[in-house]
């Protein structure tokens, strides 16, 4: 038992290190994870990583988070687990709280509002950009640009919830994929 903790401390410390010391989100973890898990520590094998990796990215979650999940259940069990969550959370967890605290004292300044001004500009850039992208990359009918703006200017403009927009979504999907398939089998 001693031996599983002394363990647990060591994922602990390891996903720790890398959520601390790696920027540009989870899939740029992803080399790092490899490294500390497969080549330093042993824990898992190469293709032990490739399937937790594969596994990490089809579950809900992020993906730094879920690697490190399944990494630490393999090394120790459900105490492995936890341990590699916090690890890889933690970090973050404590940079956002003490920039939450400054930003709150200085948020009166005029500086730091039109310095997030420029950052929300920035972001809506992004998501624009994405916007664009994904419109360009789906190949839909002129049904499925109807369901986007339908679902825009339900969630945008009439403010309803995000989570009936998008079930609804997904049964007019299923609905509309039946409809296809039985028109292709006759």
């Amino acid at each position: 038992m001693k031996n599983k903790w002394k363990t647990a401390w060591q994922v602990f410390a390891t996903f720790f290190k890398i959520g601390a010391f790696t920027f540009g989100g989870g899939y740029a973890m992803i080399p790092l994870i490899q490294r500390e898990t497969v080549d330093n520590h042993k824990w898992v094998t190469e293709d032990d990583i490739l399937e937790i990796i594969a596994i990490a990215e089809s579950t809900p979650g992020p993906i730094a988070i879920n690697s490190a999940t399944f990494v630490g259940y393999r090394t120790c069990g459900v105490l492995g687990s936890a341990a590699a969550t916090l690890g890889v959370v933690l970090p973050s967890f404590v940079i956002i709280f003490a920039i939450s605290f400054v930003l709150r004292q200085f948020q009166e300044l005029k500086a730091v509002q039109y310095a997030f001004q420029g950052i929300r500009a920035g972001v809506m850039a992004l998501l624009c950009k994405a916007l664009w992208g994904m419109y360009k990359k789906n190949k839909g009918s002129w049904v499925s640009y109807v369901v986007m703006a339908g679902s825009f200017l339900l969630t945008a403009v009439l403010d309803v919830s995000v989570l009936p927009v998008l079930a609804g979504c997904a049964v007019f999907g299923l609905v509309t994929a039946k409809d296809m398939e039985r028109k292709v089998q006759k």
